[in-house]
């Protein structure tokens, strides 16, 4: 199956979405290459990044499911580089 590299930038501002948020991330963490997590305190945000190799329409499933968590804010950006499993 063909495969994209992409990255997920998320910002969180309702911090009782992070649960879920979590449970979402954790059941797609086969195709989740790495992950980074800044709290930002003086804005009460936090912002994630998310590296994937996945097929497209994985990312884009994890995508609108993130998009539509309460206070949670999500835009993926996809690289031209293709793989296969």
């Amino acid at each position: 199956m063909e495969t994209r590299v992409a990255v997920m930038s998320i910002i969180v501002e309702n911090s009782e979405a992070v649960e879920a948020l979590n449970t979402l991330l954790h059941a797609y963490g086969e195709f989740i290459i790495g992950r980074m997590g800044i709290p930002y305190r003086k804005r009460g945000v936090n912002i994630i990044s998310i590296a994937m190799d996945a097929p497209q329409n994985t990312i884009s499933a994890l995508s609108g499911k993130v998009g539509s968590l309460p206070g949670v804010s999500v835009k993926t950006a996809y690289s031209n580089v293709v793989g296969s499993d």
